[in-house]
């Protein structure tokens, strides 16, 4: 395997894995790790790109989000649960300041964005 190759197969791990982490973890948002784990994975390894395409609980909202750009309801829903919590534990832990806010603000756009994007056409 060429050196180039195998760059982009570790970049696909990486990628693939702090995406999974991303599953359980709040602050770690699991379909941009995806995507660039199948971007990186199509530029290093075609078998390592079908096969996280494969997984069923990352391959349909990769299938859809390079399609339509959308994110099915229950993923929304989950995410910007995930972002709220997220903001009341910064909320929490962070001292007052310009800092906690600005991370709770920034949390906040990242939600609205989600819930704005579309969601599925649904296909018979």
């Amino acid at each position: 395997m060429r050196l180039i190759s195998l760059m982009w197969v570790v970049l696909a791990g990486m990628s693939f894995s702090i995406g999974v982490l991303g599953i359980f973890l709040p602050l770690l948002p699991t379909t941009v790790f995806m995507l660039m784990a199948v971007y990186c994975a199509s530029k290093g390894s075609p078998r390592f790109e079908a096969w996280i395409r494969s997984r069923h609980y990352v391959g349909p909202l990769l299938v859809t989000w390079e399609q339509e750009r959308a994110i099915p309801r229950h993923a929304k829903l989950a995410a910007v649960s995930m972002i709220a919590l997220s903001a009341l534990i910064t909320a929490w832990s962070l001292g007052p300041g310009w800092t906690r806010w600005g991370v709770i603000a920034l949390l906040m756009l990242i939600a609205v964005w989600l819930a704005t994007r579309p969601e599925p056409t649904v296909r018979e």
